[in-house]
Formats: structure tokens, C-alpha cells, sequence
């Protein structure tokens, strides 16, 4: 017994090692079904297929066609407005809740409700709420299903990023004279950069991937990347899904190796 416990003792690193094999198993087997699409993208053939001896650059050229290249407009666009229409409605919603505390739980609940309901549950109730106003099939009755279903993950962020800051700064921003826009403005927003970021870029993720909503929504008007896609993959199994999929992967690399440069950049300050 003793004697085994020397042998371990005298590998203190071997903890370290097999934690370190087992994260990079990990990391394989999570990131190899995705990485698998990337060769495919490359293909020669009409269908889906790996490349054989030649590699090929014909599936991106198709994303230069007419229908593709109006489908990540769309997207795009409907995105950033999405985007940009929920961080300004999470900032006043919680700055609402954060100055007046009173029915605080009851009013996050309801907004937080389209996280909780099921997504096809809350795209029916999109679906009659566009035919009553008359806007299916449209990019304003696509983006407002896109606006009710990111606004949670947006006033997440804003609560977050105000679960952070001290109300002695409103309360001394007001007390030395400043109006409530002056201290919104000069006080508390300056603070709340980050999580304005954040929540924007909540947004525009949630407005981007979304296909339930935008499918029971939309019809031959409207086909944003996410429903060209699904129908790619539906009907007749489009070559051109894998060279969306490998930029997708691409910028989403870029994005995150930007975050963590920039975070540390902030740390150095």
C-alpha cells in the first residue's frame, strides 16, 4: 500500500495530464462534427460531397447568385435593426426596474416569458399576431417575431451589466443638481457600455440564427439565411449550405479571438 502511494507521489504531474487528454478529447469530439463541414465546402460535384482530387471554390461562387446573396441581406439587415430595436428597449426597461423597484419580479417575468414558453408555442402566437395586423410574409412581421424572441436575452444582459453598478451614483448625480436625462446620460450610461454591447450583440445572434418564428412568418416574400438553409437541407440537400456553414465558422473564430483580445487588452490597462 505504502509502496503504491510512492509511485504515485512520484508523478505529481500525472493529474495535470490526464485532465489535459481529457479536454482535448472533449474538444475533439465536440468540435469535429463541425469541423467536418469545412473539406465538404471544397467540393467539385453538384451535391454534397468531400472533394476528391480536385478542390473547388465553385459552392462560394453560388453564394454570389441573386437568391443567396438577397437571404444574407436580409439577414444582416433584419439583424442589426433587431438588434438595435432590443438594446434600446432592454436599456429603458431595466432602467425602469432599476430606479423603481416596485413590480420588479412580476414585469421580468413577463418579458423573460418567450425564453420560458416553447419556441413553437410563441411562433403560432407570432404567426396570428401577423395576420391580424396584416404584416405576414413581410421583413416588418419577420423582424417583430425576431424582436419579441431576442428582447429576453437582451434585458438579460442589461440586468447583468446593472446588477453591477451602485445607485449611490444616480442618487449623487441627482443630489448635486444633474436632471434625470443629464445623469442617464453623463452617469450611468458611460457605465454601462459593456452591457449595452452585449445586449446588442444578443440581439443580433437571436434575430440571426432564428428559424422557428421565421418560418411559420414568412413566406415566398421573405427568406432569410437561416430558412434558406433549412430549406436546402429539406428539399434537395444544397452543396452551398456548407460553404455558409464554413464562413459562419470563420466569422464566429474571429469574433470570439477579437473578444478575448480585446478583453485582454483591457486587463493590461
Amino acid at each position: 500500500m505504502s509502496r503504491s502511494v510512492r509511485q504515485l507521489s512520484g508523478c505529481p504531474n500525472l493529474g495535470a495530464n490526464l485532465s489535459r487528454v481529457a479536454l482535448i478529447l472533449s474538444a475533439l469530439f465536440l468540435l469535429l462534427p463541425i469541423l467536418v463541414i469545412v473539406p465538404l465546402s471544397f467540393g467539385n460535384q453538384r451535391y454534397l460531397a468531400f472533394p476528391g482530387a480536385e478542390w473547388s471554390l465553385r459552392h462560394y461562387a453560388t453564394l454570389l447568385d441573386s437568391a443567396w446573396l438577397l437571404s444574407i441581406v436580409q439577414s444582416l439587415g433584419l439583424a442589426l435593426v433587431v438588434g438595435a430595436l432590443s438594446c434600446a428597449l432592454a436599456v429603458l426597461f431595466t432602467t425602469g426596474i432599476w430606479l423603481q423597484r416596485r413590480y420588479r419580479v412580476l414585469l421580468t417575468t413577463i418579458v423573460l416569458l418567450p425564453m420560458i414558453v416553447p419556441q413553437v408555442v410563441s411562433a403560432m402566437s407570432i404567426y396570428y399576431l401577423d395576420a391580424r395586423l396584416g404584416i405576414l410574409d413581410s421583413l416588418l412581421g419577420v423582424g417583430l417575431g425576431h424582436l419579441l424572441m431576442a428582447m429576453p436575452y437582451s434585458v438579460i444582459a442589461m440586468l447583468v451589466a446593472y446588477s453591477r453598478l451602485d445607485i449611490s451614483l444616480y442618487n449623487a448625480a441627482r443630489s448635486l443638481g444633474a436632471g434625470l436625462w443629464t445623469t442617464l446620460r453623463k452617469v450611468l450610461m458611460p457605465n454601462l457600455r459593456a452591457g449595452m454591447f452585449t445586449s446588442f450583440f444578443m440581439g443580433f445572434v437571436m434575430s440571426w440564427e432564428e428559424v422557428v418564428v421565421t418560418l411559420f412568418t414568412s413566406g415566398l416574400n421573405v427568406m432569410t439565411l437561416p430558412k434558406r438553409i433549412w430549406d436546402g437541407l429539406r428539399y434537395n440537400l444544397d452543396p452551398a449550405i456548407a460553404a455558409v456553414s464554413t464562413l459562419m465558422i470563420v466569422l464566429t473564430l474571429m469574433v470570439m479571438f477579437a473578444r478575448i483580445y480585446i478583453g485582454q487588452q483591457n486587463r493590461a490597462r
